[in-house]
């Protein structure tokens, strides 16, 4: 246990290292209008940085994430001041619709879905907004993030949108439509926090089925030993009295629950809108080695591996490449495969969601040159650039059959054919090339001992 203990007290040291409190809290009520579904209302309350806090003060010099935060069934927004004040002075403004509050007439999960993704959307467009308080502060990274009943309309507010960057959900509560279903259409990182002792929203019936379900490559799920449903936000009347009608109660206080949302969402949301790599890595350890929580993860970040097929290198998948040659960057090799064009050291660096790069391991490329190939006594390659057709003459020096392939900068072979060599005797291969689109593409040509490439040009 002491051992445990010393392990939290440093990895805590470490968080508050890479999570710096360097903003005061300013706010604003803005009511913003959806042209799209008849001018409707959303009154708005934003929290933001600040040199000065106050109502209606100027945002803090800088460039920030957007959050826009859905609040639970029959409760108001100001029962989240726990959230906007452990995450605004960290750099983010935070959004808080007050649509969707009321007991009678039952609010509208899909309109209040609609209203996270809308005011998502529209705080993004203040930013070229001259008028708007946030003119030239708001970046293009954004969260979508609920409790209760606002944690299962974010699941509808982030069905087929890939504008929002990531999606974190507070005991989300299934929604009608479903956010169980809606969950099949999500492709964005989400995280997924229940408490384990949730009577109100019990996570077998809600938040597992919602992360089983999702379509994220990159997805958490996190249950808070002995946390309930109410403790993710400040004391409510509604919320609070409702849980106390059922069971299981909870079995932690209320400030150790949030400390643990404060802990794993801060950390989540530094990797995923504020490019800090390492947070990535404190958030996993973290996960792995709390005594607080138990999870669920179906994510791989992490460095890739490349292979060698033939002449084409591959690297395992990711969302953005480039390839380096000597620790150099290769122009215009950014795609999952490369074809070396000469001899050296080569290894790619692979983004997933965000600007931070991994890098892979290096192969070492021997390509045998013309002069000491011995393989081949002559190789002449023209015209180069060619417009439709391209010539190859060469001799080799032995009985073989040699495979002449054109390949496209992502490694895929468009042409291919076999060559029957007779030694010392002069091959002359016309490829026709005119079904191929401008552009840059490789000659390939492999035997016994044989690798030639060289880079053509079709004008």
């Amino acid at each position: 246990m002491k051992t445990q203990n010393l392990y939290i007290i440093a990895l805590m040291f470490t968080i508050t290292n890479v999570i710096a409190q360097t903003y005061q809290i300013g706010h604003r009520q803005i009511t913003y209008q959806d042209p799209s579904r008849g001018n409707r209302n959303i009154q708005t309350e934003l929290y933001y940085p600040a040199a000065t806090t106050g109502n209606n003060v100027a945002v803090e010099t800088g460039s920030f994430p957007i959050i826009v935060f859905g609040h639970g069934f029959a409760m108001a927004w100001d029962a989240y001041q726990n959230i906007w004040e452990d995450l605004v002075p960290q750099g983010y403004i935070m959004a808080f619709p007050r649509t969707e509050g009321s007991l009678i007439p039952a609010p509208d999960h899909d309109a209040f879905g609609k209203d996270l993704a809308f005011l998502i959307a529209k705080l993004q467009s203040e930013n070229a907004n001259v008028a708007s308080p946030f003119f030239n502060h708001i970046n293009n990274k954004s969260a979508v993030m609920g409790h209760s009943m606002g944690g299962g309309s974010s699941f509808l507010a982030a069905k087929n949108n890939t504008t929002i960057t990531t999606m974190v959900t507070l005991a989300a509560a299934n929604t009608n439509p479903s956010s169980i279903s809606a969950a099949q259409f999500i492709t964005i990182p989400s995280l997924v926090i229940a408490g384990a002792n949730d009577c109100v929203a019990p996570p077998s019936d809600h938040q597992i089925k919602m992360y089983d379900s999702l379509a994220s490559s990159c997805k958490t799920y996190l249950s808070i030993t002995g946390g309930a449903h109410c403790e993710f936000a400040n004391y409510n009347f509604n919320c609070s009295f409702g849980q106390t009608t059922c069971t299981p109660q909870p079995a932690i206080s209320g400030a150790q629950q949030k400390d643990v949302v404060s802990d794993f969402t801060k950390l989540w949301f530094q990797y995923y809108l504020k490019d800090n790599c390492n947070a990535w890595n404190i958030f996993n350890d973290s996960v792995s080695a709390s005594s607080r929580i138990t999870h669920m993860q179906g994510c791989t970040i992490n460095n890739p591996i490349i292979s060698q097929n033939g002449s084409i290198l591959q690297s395992t998948p990711g969302t953005s490449y480039q390839w380096f040659l000597n620790g150099n960057p290769i122009a215009g090799a950014t795609f999952q495969n490369y074809t070396p064009t000469q001899s050296g050291n080569y290894n790619v660096e692979v983004t997933y969601y965000n600007n931070c790069a991994y890098p892979s391991n290096t192969i070492v490329i021997t390509i045998t040159s013309i002069d000491n190939n011995p393989t081949i006594n002559y190789m002449n390659v023209y015209p180069n650039p060619a417009n439709n057709i391209i010539s190859i003459n060469y001799v080799p020096t032995q009985n073989e059959i040699n495979i002449l392939s054109i390949t496209n900068i992502l490694g895929q072979t468009l042409i291919q054919k076999p060559i029957n060599c007779i030694s010392n005797s002069m091959i002359t291969e016309n490829i026709d090339l005119s079904d191929l689109s401008p552009g840059i593409y490789y000659l390939v040509i492999n035997g016994k001992g044989l690798k030639f490439s060289e880079k053509i040009v079709k004008q």
